[in-house]
C-alpha cells in the first residue's frame, strides 16, 4: 500500500524534484515494499521452506549470510528514509516561516492603515466641531469622510483576502440619498 499524495503544494514540488531521479524512485519503492506486512510474509515462507525443504543443515550458513546482507541493505534504505522525512520536515518548515513573513508584512500594513484611519476620523471629528453653517468646511468634510470609508474598506478587504477596490459610486449614492432628504 503506497502512502498518501501530499497535498501541500511544497510537498509536491519536493515530490516531483525526488522522482525525477531513478535511484529515488528505487529506494522508495524498496523502503515502501520493506516496510510492508507482505515483506514479513515473504520472509516467514522463505525462511520455513529454506529449513523445512533442508536447503542447508544447521546452524545455516548461508542463509545466516544472505539475511545479513539483507540486514545491511534495509538499514542503508531506513537512513535513507529518514533522511527523507527530514527533508519534507525542513520543506514544511521553510514554507510555514515564508508564510510567516508574509503575514507579519500584512498586519504591518493593515496597522498602518488603521493608523490612518484613526489620523482621519480624529481630524473629521476636528472639522465636524467647526464646520457647522460652513459649506466649503463641509464639503472638506465630506472628501474626508469618503477617504476614511476607502481605507476602512481596504483594510477589510485585505483583512478578508478581498482585494476589491472601493467604489467611487458609493459616495455618489450617499450624496443622492442626502439631495432627496
Amino acid at each position: 500500500m503506497r502512502p498518501p499524495k501530499p497535498i501541500n503544494p511544497a510537498l509536491l514540488k519536493h515530490a516531483a524534484q525526488r522522482e525525477e531521479f531513478a535511484q529515488n524512485r528505487i529506494a522508495d519503492a524498496i523502503t515502501a515494499f520493506a516496510g510492508s506486512m507482505a515483506f514479513v510474509y515473504i520472509h516467514i515462507i522463505w525462511f520455513a521452506c529454506w529449513i523445512g525443504l533442508g536447503v542447508e543443515h544447521y546452524p545455516f550458513g548461508l542463509l545466516t549470510m544472505i539475511v545479513s546482507l539483507e540486514a545491511i541493505f534495509l538499514s542503508t534504505f531506513v537512513m535513507i528514509s529518514q533522511n527523507r522525512a527530514d527533508t519534507k520536515r525542513q520543506v514544511l518548515a521553510d514554507q510555514q516561516w515564508r508564510t510567516v513573513q508574509e503575514e507579519d508584512d500584512q498586519n504591518k500594513q493593515l496597522l498602518s492603515l488603521t493608523r490612518q484611519i484613526l489620523a482621519l476620523t480624529q481630524e473629521v471629528r476636528g472639522y465636524a466641531g467647526l464646520a457647522k453653517d460652513n459649506h466649503e468646511q463641509n464639503e472638506q468634510l465630506l472628501n474626508m469622510s469618503r477617504r476614511a470609508l476607502a481605507l476602512t474598506m481596504e483594510v477589510h478587504a485585505r483583512g478578508t483576502g478581498d482585494l476589491r477596490t472601493p467604489s467611487s459610486d458609493r459616495g455618489a449614492a450617499h450624496d443622492q440619498k442626502e439631495d432627496d432628504a
